[in-house]
């Protein structure tokens, strides 16, 4: 009787050993594959690169701004925030500085979209987003506003969006047909896409913003096993440009319908 006592405990102390090690092995396996995002800021493309590497993540450059603080070719931002604790072969997002603006923005409101692209590349810059909007009294094809103004200073970007008058815009106020289709506003800045709306005729819903700061994606011994990792967080957009539109692009318009932009700060 003594020796089946002594065999029944031997058996549970082996037992209780090989839960114990599965549940340390767990542990490791699991928080073993988490890492803290590193603080890129500053760095170049190239030790960002090493650090990454080094911390078993992705990065990816998601767009190049011009910054007054930051030197040309070095990382100004970056998403998810130093700190944030994700999965090993996480993608990280940078932003690399282009460092001070040094190119003018040229004038390219009434020219025709051809002529104002031309303008565009010969000024060093970029063609962003092209969306039509009729417009009374404006020529077909021209341009009727523009994002950034001609001009500005201390841009985010080199990428200059055009605002096109659309077909609709060279018919008579008789011929004009009262409902138009959306255009594609996201990437614009609020101001010129809103004073496009407004002379259009459209009226605007009260304003919307969305803080784009990306908030940490676990927090340390949160994961589980057999919970799948989140969604990759999305890119910063920078301060004042349109992150979302309601109606979205390509649904019919009329001056009776409220157009609702967000924006980013």
């Amino acid at each position: 009787m003594i020796g089946f006592f002594r065999f029944v405990l031997v058996v549970l102390l082996l037992t209780v050993v090989a839960m114990t090690s599965a549940i340390v092995t767990m542990h490791f396996a699991i928080h073993g594959a988490e890492v803290s995002t590193p603080d890129f800021h500053g760095l170049t493309m190239a030790e960002a690169g090493q650090q990454a590497a080094s911390a078993g993540l992705a990065l990816h450059v998601e767009s190049r701004l011009y910054s007054t603080d930051v030197p040309p070719g070095r990382v100004a931002n970056q998403s998810p925030l130093p700190g944030t604790i994700v999965r090993r072969g996480w993608r990280v997002w940078l932003t690399e500085s282009l460092g001070p603006q040094k190119l003018a923005v040229p004038d390219t409101i009434g020219k025709d979209e051809r002529v104002a692209t031309i303008d565009i590349r010969r000024a060093g810059l970029q063609v962003g987003t092209v969306a039509a909007l009729p417009q009374a009294g404006a020529q077909q094809g021209t341009v009727i506003a523009q994002s950034p103004e001609p001009g500005a200073s201390g841009v985010a970007g080199p990428i200059v969006n055009l605002l096109i008058a659309s077909p609709e815009a060279a018919l008579q106020p008789s011929e004009q047909s009262v409902a138009f289709v959306m255009p594609d506003l996201q990437g614009q800045l609020f101001t010129a896409a809103a004073l496009a709306l407004t002379r259009a005729g459209l009226q605007l819903a009260p304003l919307k913003t969305e803080d784009m700061h990306v908030p940490p994606v676990t927090a340390p011994g949160a994961t589980s096993a057999g919970v799948a990792p989140p969604a990759p967080a999305k890119p910063v957009a920078p301060s004042g440009t349109i992150v979302a539109q309601n109606p979205p692009a390509g649904y019919r318009v009329d001056a009776s319908t409220p157009v609702e932009l967000t924006v980013a700060q």
